[in-house]
């Protein structure tokens, strides 16, 4: 049996000031990649993200036919074929926009396509987006089961037209449908239906995307879509730095009341992570805009404030919040991320486990977390295969002594060698005299 490598969270020595840069946005790198994929020329993406989610986008496009010259990191260039190869499988690894996006992306394929993944991927929820195919004419083999392994039956095109979908448990069942809509032949009207949908800002995302590539996209509703029939012009585009993978450094500055600069924070995104200078203005810390980026000072000592945060556009950052809220000194609650029980791991029940690892006091409700502020004592925390699992990890590590993580390297999956640069990171802290 292979156990996992534990590393040893590195425990700051007082206020950190550190500059970081993060790289490429996961979100935007494999929605570009997929509409590269169905556009009417070649695309050119500068910056992207390598790392295990978007590696596994450009393997499973490349599977499908499409060419990716990924060499240099700084920029790839995608060409798409003339048609979409069939009669293939498709491996998702962990990366649920692989999963989710190409289903439909498949359906125009000229043959069946295969789709399975790692053994955790399996229990991520996919029906919805198969059963608005179904709806679409599209022959879907799953089993009934929703999940992975599915088949899709490429046909090489698909009519189109209105369907409905109930993305509660998932935004990306949007965005799936709406990236492949401009290929169908009489385009897409899509309609969100059942319980809130969660992460409204990455569909904004797809919407703002899928624009710049000449795209017409009506939202004739609050959660209702309308994309037009026709070309999707090839990119040329700069893909920005990943806000979520920012959260750990800022939430850094935030608990030892240091000082932590993301370098390149744009001025204006459509990126959830945008939402992080509010967060952690509510919890005691400051932030300022500036030409070379975005900094947090955290409030002194570290002293942060609980809140009463609704989390349910940004559920992504739950983890990181969370690690926050348990360092604070008063009860926190976050509300509207029910979702995050079908993420990588079900992060709700995750993060109350590891928290009670630590002699943490957190309570899982029906729709989020309620934390408490108790003494705090080292423990070896695990991470589940999930990338923001070993995030949380990491900030709890910052100010609690003794804190091992089992298994660090899944960052990796958005953010190749997190560890290396958080190390440094922490490193900077000097402790105040």
């Amino acid at each position: 049996m292979t156990h996992p490598q534990i590393w040893a969270a590195p425990e700051a020595a007082g206020p950190v000031r550190a500059a970081v840069e993060v790289p490429g946005s996961k979100s935007l790198t494999n929605r570009w990649l997929v509409l590269a994929a169905l556009a009417d020329g070649p695309s050119v993406l500068h910056g992207p993200l390598r790392s295990q989610d978007s590696l596994a986008m450009v393997e499973a496009l490349r599977t499908l036919g499409v060419d990716v010259d990924d060499r240099r990191d700084d920029l790839w260039r995608v060409e798409p074929p003339d048609r979409l190869r069939g009669s293939v499988t498709v491996d998702c690894h962990q990366a649920g926009t692989v999963m989710r996006f190409l289903a439909p992306v498949a359906a125009l394929a000229d043959g069946p396509v295969r789709f399975d993944g790692h053994p955790s991927a399996r229990a991520r929820p996919v029906g919805p987006v198969l059963q608005a195919l179904r709806d679409l004419g599209v022959q879907v083999d799953d089993g009934d089961r929703g999940t992975l392994p599915y088949t899709v039956q490429g046909a090489g095109a698909v009519a189109g037209g209105r369907v409905r979908i109930d993305a509660s448990a998932s935004s990306q069942f949007v965005s799936a449908l709406l990236l492949a809509a401009p290929r169908f032949t009489t385009g897409l009207e899509l309609v969100h239906v059942g319980a809130a949908l969660p992460s409204l800002p990455h569909v904004e995302m797809t919407e703002a995307v899928l624009r710049l590539a000449s795209v017409r996209v009506d939202r004739p509703g609050p959660t209702s879509w309308r994309v037009e029939p026709g070309p999707v012009h090839g990119l040329d585009v700069q893909v920005e730095p990943d806000l979520s993978s920012a959260a750990p450094f800022l939430a850094l500055a935030a608990a030892t009341g240091g000082q932590v600069t993301v370098q390149g924070w744009p001025s204006a995104t459509t990126q959830p992570g945008d939402r992080l200078p509010e967060l952690l203005g509510r919890m005691g810390a400051r932030t300022s805009r500036h030409s070379d980026g975005l900094t947090v000072h955290g409030p002194p000592g570290g002293r942060l404030e609980g809140a009463d945060l609704d989390l349910s556009e940004v559920g992504e950052l739950t983890p990181v919040v969370t690690a926050l809220c348990l360092l604070a000194r008063s009860p926190s609650r976050i509300r509207g991320v029910a979702h995050l029980r079908g993420h990588e791991t079900d992060r709700l029940a995750a993060l109350t486990t590891e928290i009670g690892r630590l002699g943490g006091d957190a309570r899982e409700l029906a729709d989020g977390l309620e934390v408490h502020p108790v003494p705090l004592h080292g423990a070896e925390l695990r991470t589940y295969h999930d990338h923001r699992m070993a995030m949380f990890a990491a900030v709890v590590g910052a100010v609690v002594a003794d804190v091992r993580v089992q298994d660090v390297a899944c960052a990796d999956k958005t953010f190749p060698g997190f560890d290396q640069v958080w190390e440094t990171a922490v490193a900077t802290g000097r402790r105040q005299v």
